[in-house]
């Protein structure tokens, strides 16, 4: 289990289940599930790209004394990358385009006559 199980727990189940299932299987030992809505959350701000936005932690639980975290500190410690949009530098294989000729060019092309 790991980074390809959680890839494919995001795209088969409803996220809640997927964040459950990834959270108590992908962690030794599993993170309780009461941490499910604050994953949640933690990617939000993410699509928002609010990396440092405050994510209200479960009763019982505090990060460096605080019952908050930032979002990005949710995301690494909970390993939720699966679930996180790309980034404008992304290499993964739906990301990279193929250049298949003139059809979509990669780069500019510039009339050296003018």
């Amino acid at each position: 289990m790991g980074y390809t199980t959680a890839q494919e727990l995001a795209t088969i189940l409803d996220l809640n289940s997927s964040i459950a299932m990834h959270l108590t299987a992908n962690h030794y030992p599993p993170v309780p599930t009461s941490m499910v809505q604050p994953c949640i959350d933690a990617i939000d701000a993410y699509h928002d790209e609010d990396y440092q936005r405050h994510i209200d932690l479960p009763e019982g639980v505090l990060w460096r004394g605080e019952t908050y975290a930032p979002a990005s500190a949710i995301v690494e410690a909970h390993h939720l990358d699966a679930w996180l949009p790309h980034i404008w530098d992304c290499t993964c294989d739906e990301c990279v385009f193929a250049d298949d000729g003139d059809d979509f060019p990669l780069s500019l092309e510039y009339d050296e006559g003018e």
